[in-house]
């Protein structure tokens, strides 16, 4: 078996691993490389591979440095099926498109500019119409449910918390009779993030592709830079001006809205006054349809986000929030006067509406700009942040003298602790640990901190290159194994628990099939049993998220009478179900 790097090995962009079998041929990720011209014309060279031997790619999430060349890989030959969550299915669908577009009219752009000085014109790297052809290749799973690739491999999705649907990936590949674990981390989460659960801490692995964006800092403690965001957004409204915040479109965004509908909700904050007249717009068409799939997804917040949806408030919505739409009104947020929020995309300012807010705000010192995540070697936003006095936007020099802030604490990613303490949870030690996704100086500080920290030799991959890894003799021994690992005793405990539970839901299987479990039941079954469960408990709660947002209420008030009529029911129904189980077992 082997492991090509093709991707992330020299930055944070372009993430894109190959394995290879003797049989079958698997791709972890398939992203764009973005930053500078040099790293943007990196995405129009050959793949190291033949796309139209690859069977299966296996998606940790949908940002465009992990997602973005999945249309060229389609154009250039792919043909095999595309495994990732359900809720990176739906925002994979925005966010291709909206690249597919972007290369349109970069292309244009270019070619316009050819024609006038007589050059020869351009082809996109791939069209919006590429970009719904490849979506035809999607197959989504949930999390926690074992996968069969083919008889020789098998994945499972765990919660990486780093944006909706992000996916830790554990890929169990069988050769020659032995059996090998891989853990490809894809890019993990901060713990007690909001919206999110916590990164899934994984036991076992032989060999583990890690990402290292943050591998040599500490984020400050999050409550503080909201606290700080708060503030800066109080005093530059204070002063007549607008605060500008670059933020990416799918999970920066939502979480920015989170923590503002704290505040402007809140009736104990003494800055929520200062704020009642201070409009917060959401100036990214994608972020704004990012944020109509968050709220379709609710199974995957965590438990806070659910206790607010189950009380009936929508922590993405608030009276002081609009979304825009169209041009006309992103151009008259540079006109009107108010002081005012603008959450804008891209992140780090290298294209979309965001780079017209600088170029109308940047120049006055009454102004604020927020960053709130990481900036790539190369973008505008980094030059931003290190402090750059002038730069040029749409061929005209711009004066910085609007204050810069760099709040790192809403970063996305796990920091050097974050990723220490996720590396810790392995057990024993992975025979190898392939350090990706960060600049050249992070990987090898990261290196020496886990060497130090833990004893784990690692291996800091700097350029793409290939490795052959060992079958077998590791901590998985065979495939029967690993599924009684991808379903371990909790997994037997909740499913105990959830058939009863969602037994009404389940009525059908449950009194037709002997679904009784046990710790002696076989790990196949249990896993087939799990993946019905995880399917059915995203239908309630999507359902009980929609109920609870309902504006006609009528007829969901039961009355104590009807309750407990229903308690008894219930009641009743559990006992004939335990007098069936007796039964069986009888016989």
């Amino acid at each position: 078996m082997k492991i090509q790097f093709c991707g992330a090995t020299t930055g944070v962009t372009g993430s894109c691993h190959l394995i290879t079998t003797e049989n079958h041929k698997v791709l972890l990720d398939c992203g764009q490389y973005q930053g500078g011209k040099a790293q943007e014309e990196m995405n129009y060279e050959e793949f190291p591979f033949d796309p139209s031997e690859i069977e299966y790619m296996v998606l940790s999430h949908a940002h465009i440095d992990h997602c973005g060349r999945i249309p060229l890989l389609v154009k250039r030959g792919f043909r095999g099926q595309i495994y990732c969550t359900d809720a990176t299915a739906d925002l994979l669908e925005i966010m291709l498109k909206d690249s597919g577009h972007i290369h349109e009219q970069e292309a244009e752009w270019k070619n316009r500019k050819n024609a006038r000085a007589g050059r020869p014109l351009v082809e996109p790297l791939y069209t919006e119409k590429d970009a719904e052809e490849s979506l035809k290749y999607v197959k989504p799973v949930l999390y926690d449910q074992l996968i069969e690739l083919n008889d020789e491999m098998k994945i499972v999705f765990n919660d990486a918390g780093h944006i909706l649907g992000s996916g830790e990936i554990e890929l169990w590949v069988s050769e020659q009779g032995n059996t090998s674990k891989i853990v490809f981390s894809g890019d993990l989460g901060v713990m007690e993030r909001p919206i999110l659960r916590n990164p899934t801490i994984i036991k076992k692995a032989d060999y583990v592709i890690m990402e290292t964006t943050y591998g040599n800092r500490l984020h400050p403690e999050n409550s503080l830079d909201v606290n700080n965001l708060i503030d800066i957004i109080c005093k530059t409204a204070e002063r007549g001006g607008n605060t500008v915040i670059p933020s990416f479109a799918v999970g920066r965004t939502q979480e920015l809205i989170f923590e503002l509908n704290k505040i402007y909700d809140s009736k104990n904050d003494p800055r929520q006054k200062k704020l009642e007249n201070v409009k917060v717009y959401i100036d990214s068409p994608m972020a704004t349809s990012a944020t109509e799939v968050f709220k379709n997804n609710a199974q995957v917040f965590d438990e806070e986000t659910k206790d607010y949806i189950s009380k009936g408030d929508n922590p993405l919505e608030f009276e002081n929030l609009k979304f825009t739409q169209s041009t006309e009104e992103s151009q008259w947020l540079n006109v009107d006067k108010e002081p005012k929020v603008i959450i804008s995309a891209s992140g780090m300012c290298e294209a979309g509406r965001i780079r017209h807010h600088l170029k109308h705000n940047l120049w006055d010192k009454r102004n604020s700009i927020i960053f709130v995540g990481y900036q790539a070697e190369g973008t505008l936003g980094r030059c931003l942040v290190e402090g750059q006095k002038e730069i040029t936007l749409f061929s005209e020099k711009i004066q910085v003298n609007a204050e810069i802030h760099n709040l790192e604490g809403f970063s996305g990613h796990a920091d050097m602790n974050g990723l220490l303490s996720w590396l810790e949870g392995f057990q024993k030690p992975p025979k190898q640990i392939f350090l990706v996704h960060g600049e050249p100086d992070v990987k090898l500080e990261f290196a020496k901190t886990v060497k130090e920290k833990l004893g784990y030799d690692t291996i800091p991959v700097n350029v793409n290159s290939e490795y052959e890894l060992e079958a077998g003799g590791g901590e998985v021994v065979s495939m029967k194994e690993a599924i009684a690992e991808a379903v371990d005793e909790k997994t037997v405990n909740d499913a105990r628990d959830n058939l009863y539970n969602i037994r009404r839901r389940l009525e059908d299987i449950i009194y037709n099939t002997d679904l009784n479990v046990d710790k002696n039941t076989d790990p196949e079954k249990l896993a087939k049993i799990n993946n019905i469960i995880l399917e059915l408990e995203k239908s309630a709660i999507n359902l009980g998220a929609t109920i609870s947002e309902s504006d006609d209420d009528e007829g969901l008030n039961l009355s104590e009478e009807q309750i407990a009529q229903l308690k008894a029911s219930r009641e009743a129904e559990k006992k004939q179900h335990e007098a069936e189980k007796k039964q069986k077992q009888k016989h």
